[in-house]
C-alpha cells in the first residue's frame, strides 16, 4: 500500500519520527513560553539546560550506576536547582530592564556551559542505552512502532498538558500570573512573589532537562545537542505566540509532524520548513497563531 507514491511503512515511520521531534519541540518551547510569559526573560540558555539534563542522566549512569528511571527524576531536579541559582545570582537583577539584557546574559551562559562540556567531553557524543523495559517495538501491522519513541510522545503530552492546566486553571497559576503583572499588590495579600518567580525559572529549567533525559537514548549525548535545536525551538515559540503556553504545545507537535512529512515528500526543504512557516505566520499574525495582539 502506498500514500502519494510513498510506501505506507516509510510514510508512517517518518510521521512517527516527526511526532517524536514535535514532542521535544513542544516540551522545550513550553519551558521557554513559561519563562517568557511569566518572567519576561528570553531564555537563550534553554538549549544548554536541555543538554545539561541529558549529560546529567549519562553521568548518573556512567559514574554512579543510576538507571534511567532515577535519572528521569533526579536530572530535572538537579538542573532545576541550577536554574534557581541562575535566577538568584543573575536574572533577578534584569526584570525591570529591556528583555535584550536577559537574552544576552542567557546566551552568554549557554556558551559557557557548552564550552565547559566541550572541553571535558569533546564533541563526539556519548551513548545512552534505551532502558530494558522500553526496548523493542510493537508490530502494528502497517509499521513497527518503537516502544521508547511512543513513551517519549506520551510523557511529553502528559507533561505539557499538566503544565498548561497548572498555570491556566489552578489558584497557584493565578498567583503566578498576577504576581508578574502586579507584584506589590499580590505581595500585599501575603504571597511571596520573589519565591514564586525563582521557582518558576527553576521549573522551566527542569522541563528543559526532562526533555534532555528523554532525548538521551534517541540521540547521542553531546555538548552541541542544545545549540543545534534551540533555534528551531525559538521559531516554534514565535509561531505559537511568545508567552502562549497552549500555543507552544500545539505548534511544537504540529510543526514536528510537518517537518517529518516534508522529509518524505521534499527532503531538501525539511531543514527550513519551520522557518518558512514562521515567516508566513509573522506576515499575517505578528503576535503568532495563539498570541495576543498588543
Amino acid at each position: 500500500m502506498e500514500i502519494f507514491g510513498i510506501p505506507l511503512q516509510a510514510f508512517m515511520g517518518q510521521l512517527m519520527l516527526g511526532l517524536v521531534n514535535g514532542a521535544f519541540y513542544a516540551m522545550l518551547s513550553l519551558g521557554l513560553a513559561v519563562i517568557f510569559g511569566l518572567l519576561g526573560i528570553v531564555n537563550f540558555a534553554h538549549g544548554a539546560l536541555y543538554m545539561l539534563g541529558a549529560f546529567a542522566a549519562w553521568i548518573m549512569l556512567d559514574q554512579f550506576g543510576m538507571n534511567y528511571w532515577f535519572a528521569l527524576v533526579l536530572a530535572p531536579l538537579t538542573v532545576g536547582i541550577l536554574g534557581v541559582i541562575i535566577e538568584r545570582l543573575f536574572l533577578k537583577h534584569l526584570y525591570k530592564l529591556d528583555p535584550l539584557y536577559g537574552l544576552l546574559l542567557t546566551f552568554g551562559l549557554a556558551l559557557v556551559f557548552e564550552g565547559v562540556f566541550r572541553e571535558i567531553y569533546g564533541v563526539s557524543g556519548q551513548n545512552y542505552n534505551v532502558p530494558d523495559l522500553l526496548a523493542g517495538a510493537m508490530d502494528l501491522g502497517f509499521m513497527r512502532l518503537p516502544i521508547y519513541r511512543a513513551w517519549v510522545v506520551a510523557v511529553s503530552l502528559v507533561v505539557c498538558l499538566g503544565t498548561w492546566f497548572l498555570i491556566e486553571r489552578t489558584r497557584l497559576g493565578a498567583y503566578l500570573r498576577a504576581g508578574t503583572e502586579n507584584a506589590p499588590l499580590v505581595q500585599a495579600f501575603g504571597v511571596n512573589v520573589p519565591m514564586m518567580v525563582m521557582l518558576t525559572y527553576g521549573a522551566g529549567a527542569g522541563l528543559a532537562a526532562l526533555a534532555g533525559v528523554l532525548a538521551a537514548p534517541i540521540i547521542q549525548v553531546n555538548p552541541l545537542m542544545g545549540s543545534n535545536l534551540i533555534i528551531v525551538v525559538f521559531a516554534v515559540v514565535v509561531i505559537g505566540g511568545m508567552g502562549s503556553i497552549l500555543g507552544s504545545v500545539v505548534t511544537g507537535l504540529g510543526l514536528g509532524i510537518v517537518e517529518g512529512l516534508t522529509r518524505v515528500f521534499y527532503p531538501e526543504a525539511s531543514n527550513i520548513v519551520v522557518f518558512v512557516i514562521m515567516v508566513i505566520v509573522l506576515m499575517f499574525r505578528p503576535a503568532g497563531l495563539f498570541g495576543k495582539e498588543a
